[in-house]
């Protein structure tokens, strides 16, 4: 019989539906419930792509004496993390404090009052490797909670204190001012230090695609010439492109690698980290034109547009790292390795011996049970390319023929903006009007379904129906980059004013006067603490895209409020980007963004004419940090609703370009390549 789940919408709620465990979701009736009855509230947190998210629901939230102990002895209560982002981040950061570890599936033990008392991730069917069982975990969190009440509320009102004395406010220096050229340069050593020279990118083993780091990198390196910083992306984007982290066959990227040279991934794949990588090859490309950036930013384009857009024109959150291995066993990677044997099966005896060497498959294989995780590990000599081609073509019609991995289809605004911005700058740069449509459609059910007349997000829809969730900082951020993104591409103000009433509500909802911002709305639920994060996860914070978008948009309009509240959240980086510029990188960008004006462009032409296009195209093309820029045609209505547009004439007749820098503008150009030496310098 299906439980409380069954009414809810997050396919990873509804993956617990059928559970014997009587789930409650995140509600104050649940609470409420636990009161009642005198139990603590076990809180389950995952969401639908995490592995180990499975297999703990598998060994114990479907074993039904598991389910008999829980039911009888706590209210038990599950959460998709990509829906409460804010209750994650809550109960993280006390498990973090408490355990200097964190992960999914989190499991925390609550007082009927919300207060976290005992804490975990994982806990596995049997005691194993040092761990005790789930069920050894729930007898003596019953006991406790039976025998030891009090002691039980001394330790969980202790946490609730240690987390309400944490402010971000001294972290702030006490001007409130961005960081300086040093400062930058700064983080740009510390960025060196952790520097995989062999394998590239940052740290060890797992290691993660640092989108936002480096698109820093990128802006250091255009605003001040630094060829070390330009090598680290290039040979970090390299690596990530030849391992097996990327899909060979398909496009797109896995969410990270469980090693330190990108060999064996952690099979799902997420809507954030495809935008992100995205965009990054697309202005790698731009600063370079690497032909091997242009084809990873095309196919993870196209990737997103294939595998994860929705019916309404959305984007769906991830595809799971399990599938099903042909045997009914649902197994991580199933559906993407390769045995020699299986390449012969679809290939032949010489073409399957090719795709072995070119895709690096070998008998002892890469990966579980004898398979390879298909990479590219000889980046010397030759390469028969019509070849290849066949072979992929090939390989790829036999693994569509597959099991799938399942497909989490819930729309998350935040995501479903950075994505907006990659597929815009993407098709632009390519010559393809397919992905900036694709960019518009989401960015057209962004403001249908999840925006009301108030400016208001909700952070899901599926179904083109919205969730009951309501949006955090990195939605309305994230969504604003987006638009302002889309309207740069196309020449529709009305993107600009969308980002506008977005950004409105940042300031008015999430911004205290201090230029510090908070995670979560003013008039949110309250939770037992006000979550407040500046520091990148596997996006950028919402603190610091607030501060890209804030620029941005104050750059576009001339807003004094926009640009100043930016300039102030900026304080932040400049604390912590010296320390920590691995886990800020965004901030940096947008720092770097600061620092170079950001350029303002104004292109004014006519639509549709070839002068126009190559003025907007140079403009779009050029490198430097943030540039914001705004086309439209003299003199219409619409031009003259984008103050970056007022009053800009065309030059004798001709179209033409304005380019602005820190209150400064330099004389107009009707001349591509001379506008395209200016954004240079």
């Amino acid at each position: 019989m299906p439980n409380r789940l069954a009414h809810e919408t997050s396919p990873y709620l509804l993956q617990h539906a059928d559970n014997p465990v009587d789930w409650w979701p995140w509600s104050a009736e649940a609470f409420d419930e636990a009161r009642r009855r005198g139990v603590p509230v076990l809180l389950s947190v995952g969401y639908s792509s995490c592995h180990w998210c499975h297999v703990m629901a598998h060994e114990s939230f479907e074993d039904a004496d598991t389910a008999a102990l829980l039911n009888e002895h706590f209210v038990a209560v599950k959460v998709d993390r990509e829906e409460r982002p804010d209750v994650d981040a809550v109960y993280m950061e006390a498990v973090q404090a408490a355990t200097g570890q964190g992960g999914w599936p989190m499991t925390v033990f609550l007082t009927p009052d919300a207060e976290p008392f005992y804490f975990g991730t994982y806990f596995p069917p049997e005691p194993r490797h040092g761990m005790p069982s789930f069920g050894q975990i729930l007898e003596g969190v019953r006991a406790a909670w039976a025998d030891r009440r009090d002691e039980v509320g001394e330790v969980a009102g202790r946490i609730v204190a240690d987390l309400a004395g944490r402010s971000l406010t001294e972290s702030l220096p006490a001007d409130r001012r961005p960081p300086r050229p040093e400062e930058l340069h700064a983080a740009l050593m510390g960025l060196t230090r952790d520097f995989d020279a062999v394998h590239g990118g940052f740290g060890g083993a797992p290691k993660f695609p640092a989108s936002m780091v480096l698109e820093f990198l990128l802006r250091h390196h255009a605003r001040t010439g630094s060829a070390g910083a330009l090598e680290m992306v290039q040979a970090t984007c390299a690596a990530m492109a030849r391992g097996g982290i990327y899909d060979q066959l398909g496009g797109g990227f896995a969410r990270y690698a469980v090693d330190a040279t990108w060999t064996v991934p952690h099979f799902e794949k997420m809507l954030y980290d495809n935008a992100l990588l995205c965009r990054t090859y697309a202005h790698l490309w731009r600063t370079t034109g690497s032909d091997l950036a242009r084809r990873i930013a095309v196919e993870t384009a196209d990737f997103m547009v294939r595998e994860l857009r929705t019916e309404q024109g959305g984007f769906a959150s991830a595809l799971d790292a399990d599938s099903d291995d042909g045997t009914g066993r649902h197994v991580e990677g199933a559906y993407y390795v390769w045995t020699p044997e299986q390449l012969r099966a679809v290939l032949g005896e010489k073409d399957a011996e090719f795709a072995a060497r070119y895709f690096g498959v070998t008998d002892e294989g890469t990966f579980e049970e004898g398979a390879s995780v298909l990479q590219l590990p000889d980046a010397d000599g030759p390469v028969d390319a019509e070849r290849v081609v066949s072979v992929r073509q090939r390989l790829l019609a036999a693994r569509d023929r597959r099991p799938r991995p399942g497909r989490d289809d819930k729309v998350v605004a935040a995501w479903n903006g950075l994505a907006i911005a990659a597929l815009a700058e993407t098709g632009a740069y390519f010559d393809r009007p397919d992905l900036v449509q694709a960019a518009t459609d989401a960015a057209d059910l962004l403001v249908r379904v999840h925006m009301d007349w108030h400016a208001r997000l909700h952070r899901t829809s599926r179904d083109g129906e919205p969730g009951a969730n309501s949006g955090v900082l990195e939605d309305y951020a994230d969504v604003a980059e987006g638009f302002l993104a889309l309207s740069s591409v196309t020449g529709e103000g009305v993107w600009v004013d969308f980002a506008g009433l977005l950004l409105d509500t940042v300031l008015m909802q999430f911004t205290t006067e201090d230029g510090a911002l908070y995670d979560t709305a003013a008039d949110a639920e309250s939770l037992i603490r006000r979550p407040q994060d500046p520091t990148d996860n596997a996006s950028p914070s919402g603190w610091t895209a607030a501060a890209g978008a804030l620029l941005s948009y104050g750059a576009l309009t001339g807003s004094d409020l926009h640009r100043s509240a930016a300039e102030r959240a900026l304080g932040i980086v400049t604390a912590l980007g010296g320390r920590a510029p691995r886990f800020i990188g965004w901030g940096l960008a947008v720092a770097e963004a600061a620092l170079d004006g950001p350029r303002e462009i104004a292109v004014v032409g006519p639509q549709g004419d070839p002068a126009t296009a190559a003025l907007h195209r140079a403009a779009l093309l050029g490198p430097a940090p943030g540039a914001v820029l705004a086309l439209g045609t003299p003199g219409t209505e619409e031009a003259d609703a984008v103050p970056l547009l007022k009053d800009r004439p065309l030059v004798d007749g001709r179209p033409a370009a304005y380019v602005c820098r820190h209150f400064t503008c330099e004389r107009p150009t009707t001349d591509p390549e001379e506008l395209a030496e200016r954004l240079r310098g």
